[in-house]
């Protein structure tokens, strides 16, 4: 993490002060070092007309908390404890261990500590010599501090803040802005986002394009509502309709389509990093997170107002606990990755939740990078350490809960039934497994040692009697066994969510490790951690907001309740206030990035000052009260700005060269940005043009086709071998939309990964462009972009052959050929027929036996486990050998096609 240096100058007056005054201190600590004692005041007086005496607070925070962390606290703290001593906290010190206190308040010479870091008597501390004694200095401070009253305070206090104004402009309340006129053109103007638009593009001397055609516009907005590609009949309907309210109907039929949900929905898992499993070295899955991915779609859908949406996820147990739905919205908290494990430290495992959820919280709803204060002070915003662990406190109660929640009339499950059996077939089949190798062991077992022994032995026992292959077998179905049941809950009416405290009976961790108990939540203190580190605990905190939020905006900060109950209910509602000058900032800033490829501040997880600020500050402001205006409606901001001529301009400008050289990022709109499709977009269109994407909604998550090489490669789980990957066995559920894939940590989809897929670990605040060799191995040469090019060449190959190229074109442009490519197709296609009736494709290969292996982690020894590449009955798709020259050629057109920029990019 960053120094604390640049908190230095404010505190203490200027950088060249802090300098001299350092520099001053140390030339009289080396002066006073024959008589520490009786000078160490006298050397402080010096330099006092010029410079203010450190006061013993500073002096911890500056020499004595580092020395303590650096030196003392692996012994004397949170994991150790040696000689009964703790130093973490000033009681603890004053209390002492086995030798009596370590200090004594304002008598250093008495005082132990100060007799073992001077190495005056047998206890020497830090062990190991002279040589590892602390410097004169450092010895002479700790005397000052204890005659001083020995304080203990937190790392790093804010006391000035002194902060530029322009970096500040996220914490001030957002402007009533008017709307600008000066070098607008009212005719230009369709939408109130229009005038602050063509302001900037006066001040910066450009001129507007103009508006795009209308099959380029339905594809866009298309697109950017569903993350699909408008159908044939859809483009031909809108451009035959010449009627003013045309495009207007248009956006208005995407915001109530089903599919705008599942494309925003999509979006804001981005930014909570939805994944269905939980990382770390097991992944375990968590079965019943697709519960909270499809409230997300539904809430988006349904248009809820963005605040009910927020304090349903921060707090919706505690606000609404009769509502079923605010229950699953708490998946929120639960997101981000997490493992306990046996070997894990409880206090460890529990320090990594509360670090992620309170930096999860900052940057989803309030655009800020908290956890750099996790560690000290802000080193750029005014967040003082102290703030960052009052907004944990406000988690410190809550723990992870695995309830039960009746299914909800509009969730998906159907097929429930169908979809458990083989997760209950399969743990059958292992525990028989398991039950037959403990048999063997126990046999042999009774002839060592006597049938009684063998009737009373445990399998920890039995496994003594296995040879080294059994072993190692054995602890493989044992951890698919747990996979397999912890899969088969993902058809239980249960939630993944958090509650007030631990309630036994919902307790979703204790089922494989023992972690905390009710007492450690109930009673839950919060402590400023030096350094990030839980062994260096310094002043306790209560459940509190951000100071620099009153400071600067006026808006007073709640009080949050320091018991079990309603922390996080305060906390919702202060982050939903129309009063928080960053709440409604932030998300329609999210809003306006998904449609221009750029928030108007380009970082929309960090508005302080390392990101970038806002292009159009004004146009942020009065979007931001808009937002509240209409009741905090996502569709009501979708459709100011979609209606926007700046939305609908052309991407291509007439003077592009000036444009170029004025504007080179178009910072300021006068064209439209074109983009490359997402991955889910890409693959999803892809499925879509074929005819072969499902429209089944919801439910749990399902695993579609992907390259042999990665479903096949062995994969590792604490201590031995995954299951291999299965697609699912039936062609409408391998090819759902991809926000309803199962998203798993440890194996992400290849088409979504090397297309710049979101991080599941990490909060994704938008989505690169990269461009590799490897996109176009993917595009060109996958098995599903081979498939779905086939199942398209068929489709088209029941066509008319006059009407062949024209529809290929129209299903993945969304445009007619034109002439030219009409003649250079065909003769293309002619080509390709010749070819493909020469040679005739080799017939489908049955699936060879997967073989793995895995070296032990207890003895070093490889072992090799054969499992077959299906368990069941499997649907494949259409294969080259089975179909006719013509439609292998449309095949090729197929693929040509998904390979082209035209296809892969909006404009």
């Amino acid at each position: 993490m960053e120094s604390n240096e640049s908190s230095r100058p404010a505190a203490f007056g200027g950088e060249r002060c802090w300098a001299m005054r350092m520099r001053a201190s140390r030339s009289i600590l080396r002066l006073a070092s024959s008589d520490p004692v009786r000078n160490v005041a006298m050397g402080l007086a010096l330099i006092a007309p010029a410079f203010a005496a450190p006061t013993a607070e500073d002096i911890f925070v500056e020499t004595i908390q580092p020395t303590l962390k650096q030196q003392c606290l692996g012994c004397h703290g949170e994991a150790n404890t040696f000689a009964k001593l703790d130093l973490r906290t000033r009681e603890a010190a004053i209390k002492g261990g086995q030798r009596g206190p370590a200090i004594i308040s304002g008598d250093p010479a008495s005082s132990l500590l100060v007799s073992a870091i001077d190495h005056a008597g047998e206890l020497q501390m830090p062990p190991g010599g002279a040589e590892k004694r602390l410097p004169p200095d450092v010895r002479l401070a700790f005397r000052e501090w204890i005659r001083s009253g020995a304080p203990y305070v937190q790392a790093e206090a804010a006391s000035d803040w002194d902060f530029d104004e322009a970096d500040l402009w996220a914490f001030r309340p957002p402007a009533n802005v008017k709307l600008p006129t000066a070098g607008v053109d009212p005719a230009l103007v369709r939408t109130s986002v229009d005038s602050f638009v063509l302001a900037r593009l006066a001040e910066k001397d450009l001129r507007p394009a103009p508006a795009a055609d209308k099959v380029t516009l339905i594809r866009r907005v298309t697109y950017d509502l569903t993350g699909l590609p408008p159908t044939p009949e859809e483009v031909d309907a809108f451009v035959n309709d010449d009627s003013a309210e045309a495009y207007k109907a248009l956006v208005d039929r995407l915001l109530d389509s089903p599919r705008y949900g599942e494309r925003w929905g999509r979006h804001w898992l981005d930014v909570t990093r939805y994944a269905d499993t939980a990382g770390y070295s097991n992944d375990f899955e968590r079965p019943n997170a697709w519960r909270y991915r499809d409230y997300v779609i539904r809430s988006f859908n349904e248009d809820k107002p963005y605040d009910q949406f927020v304090l349903e996820q921060v707090a919706g147990d505690e606000l609404f606990p009769d509502n079923p739905d605010a229950i699953l919205a708490t998946g929120f908290l639960r997101s981000g990755p997490w493992e306990h494990t046996g070997m894990a430290v409880a206090a460890v495992s529990r320090q990594l939740f509360l670090d992620d959820v309170t930096h999860h919280v900052g940057q989803s709803f309030l655009g800020l990078t908290l956890g750099c204060a996790r560690c000290h002070d802000h080193k750029f915003d005014p967040i003082p350490t102290r703030d960052y662990y009052r907004i944990q406190a406000v988690f410190a109660s809550t723990a992870f809960a695995r309830r039960p929640v009746d299914f909800l009339p509009h969730e998906s499950t159907a097929g429930f039934e169908v979809g458990r059996r083989p997760f209950e077939a399969r743990i059958a089949t292992l525990e028989r497994r398991m039950q037959d190798l403990h048999k063997a062991a126990r046999a042999r077992l009774a002839e060592a040692k006597g049938t009684e022994a063998a009737a009373n032995a445990g399998s920890s026992i039995l496994q003594r009697y296995m040879d080294k292959e059994e072993a190692e077998l054995l602890k493989l179905l044992r951890k698919r066994v747990t996979m397999h049941k912890l899969s088969a809950l993902r058809f239980e009416p249960l939630a993944m969510t958090v509650s007030n405290g631990l309630v036994q009976e919902w307790d979703a961790v204790a089922s494989r490790n023992s972690y905390m108990q009710p007492a450690e939540y109930r009673e839950a203190k919060t402590h400023v951690l030096v350094g990030g580190d839980i062994q260096a605990p310094a002043q306790a905190v209560t459940p509190g907001v951000l100071e620099a939020v009153e400071r600067y905006a006026g808006f007073p900060s709640p009080k949050i309740p320091d018991g079990l109950e309603g922390r996080r209910s305060e906390l919702a509602k202060w982050i939903v206030n129309p009063r928080n000058p960053l709440t409604a900032r932030v998300m329609v800033n999210r809003i306006w990035q998904y449609h221009f490829g750029r928030g108007l501040a380009a970082n929309p997880n960090n508005f302080g000052k390392m990101g970038k600020k806002p292009s159009h500050p004004e146009l942020l402001d009065w979007l931001a009260g808009f937002f509240i205006d209409q009741a905090w409606s996502v569709k009501a901001v979708h459709r100011v700005i979609l209606l926007s001529a700046a939305y609908q301009r052309a991407s291509a400008h007439p003077s592009q060269a000036e444009v170029g050289a004025k504007d080179p990022e178009n910072l300021y709109l006068s064209h439209f940005s074109p983009r490359r499709l997402e991955a889910e977009e890409l693959r999803d269109s892809i499925i879509s043009v074929a005819g072969e994407l499902s429209d089944m909604p919801g439910g749990p998550g399902t695993y579609p086709q992907i390259n042999a090489d990665v479903a096949l490669q062995p994969r590792h789980a604490m201590g031995t071998l995954r299951p291999i990957y299965e697609a699912e066995p039936t062609r409408r559920r391998r090819n759902r939309r991809s926000v309803y894939s199962f998203q798993q940590r440890s194996l992400i989809d290849p088409m979504v990964e090397v297309f710049n897929g979101a991080n599941p670990d990490l909060t994704c605040e938008r989505r690169e462009s990269s461009t590799v060799p490897t996109q176009a191995f993917a595009l060109l040469n996958s098995e599903q972009s081979r498939d779905m090019a086939l199942i398209m060449g068929e489709r088209l190959a029941e066509l008319p052959p006059d009407d062949r190229v024209d529809a290929a074109f129209r299903l993945a442009f969304g445009r007619r050929a034109d002439d030219n490519e009409v003649a250079w197709t065909q003769e293309f296609l002619e080509e390709m027929m010749d070819y493909h009736g020469r040679n005739p494709a080799q017939p489908r290969r049955p699936p060879d036996d997967v073989v793995h292996h895995i070296t032990s982690e207890l003895t070093g020894e490889k072992f090799e486990f054969v499992q077959p590449a299906h368990s069941g009955p499997y649907e494949h798709n259409p294969h080259p050998s089975d179909s006719s020259p013509e439609a292998r050629a449309l095949a090729d057109l197929a693929l040509a096609l998904f390979n082209s920029n035209e296809f892969v990019y909006v404009y």
